[in-house]
């Protein structure tokens, strides 16, 4: 006859073993379930290569044009009204305006994932053909992410003759999808070499700390080497705005990064880092600075205001 201790024994033995077994499988249950969330490529967009544009020109002819960029928000950032000051006194001045939706627009991929620089570089190209514009005075101008953008595009194509680059990094850094494992940018078919996102920095990222994110990416100098920006092949003047207390990723340190490189590499063109008091949109506070290096590098012949017109 068993006893009822025995018994008890028994049957808290085998609680335990199932308990074991149950945590077990819970556990391999998770860690399967982040490698497939940091292996997981997702399909390329169907809208792969296509970018939304609308171009603003004054009524004068050889207007240089200024290809301007959004950042993380996507859509077509210097269309909103936000933008509409600065655009307008670009036009008044002389200046024709390309703004470029990359993704979220309309027709355009909907995440910032694998973008095609080179469908982007054509795409510009062909509306620097209309007889209104100088297709010899071309410059790029974007902030955040468009920072990023601009000066990949610029350091591979050199049909681009001025960047500025606000609040921008000196990395390519991964696609803003759920899985964050293929890169922003692709040329020539190819993924750009980018900084991964290790399992760290989820926590951060889902507090919305993004700045924290972003430095513990960097924190990997092996990936951060083969994934900077060779800016020094950038066929122009340079103009780099970052604010000194930016709370979405350590952009005057990276800009800082950017500068050290192009003078280490001899960099024949003007380049130059201003870092302003103030945080991620300060760049867009200062915008006298954009104009005077705008002025210097890339000149207008305009000597009084003219109108401007829109076309998709």
């Amino acid at each position: 006859m068993i006893s009822i201790s025995s018994f008890a024994y028994k049957l808290k033995f085998k609680m335990k073993k199932r308990t074991k077994r149950i945590l077990l499988i819970l556990a391999l249950a998770l860690v399967s379930g982040i490698v497939y969330v940091f292996t997981y490529v997702p399909s390329l967009s169907k809208q792969h290569g296509v970018v939304e544009t609308l171009l603003y020109l004054g009524d004068t002819d050889k207007q240089p044009l200024i290809v301007a960029f959004g950042g993380a928000e996507g859509g077509i950032d210097w269309h909103r009204n936000h933008m509409k000051g600065k655009r307008d006194s670009l036009i008044q001045k002389g200046y024709a305006i390309l703004a470029i939706g990359y993704f979220n627009a309309d027709g355009t991929p909907k995440n910032l994932d694998r973008i095609s620089l080179d469908a982007i570089s054509d795409t510009i190209m062909n509306i620097a053909k209309n007889p209104k514009i100088d297709e010899s005075k071309i410059a790029l101008i974007g902030g955040s992410r468009g920072g990023e953008l601009v000066l990949n595009l610029a350091s591979r194509f050199d049909h681009f003759n001025a960047v500025i680059a606000m609040s921008t990094s000196n990395v390519s850094f991964p696609a803003i999808t759920w899985s964050s494992n293929t890169s922003s940018w692709t040329y020539k078919g190819e993924e750009i070499p980018y900084v991964p996102a290790p399992l760290k920095t989820i926590s951060p990222a889902l507090k919305g700390d993004l700045y924290t994110a972003h430095k513990m990416m960097l924190e990997d100098k092996e990936a951060s080497k083969k994934a900077e920006i060779q800016v020094e092949n950038i066929n122009g003047a340079i103009l780099i705005l970052s604010g000194k207390n930016d709370d979405q990723w350590p952009a005057s340190e990276m800009s800082d990064q950017l500068i050290k490189r192009l003078k280490s590499k001899d960099f024949k063109y003007y380049n130059k880092h201003i870092k302003l008091d103030g945080g991620h949109i300060a760049p867009l506070e200062h915008f006298n600075l954009v104009y005077d290096f705008l002025d210097k590098y890339l000149p207008t012949e305009v000597t009084k205001p003219v109108a401007n017109t829109v076309y998709n």
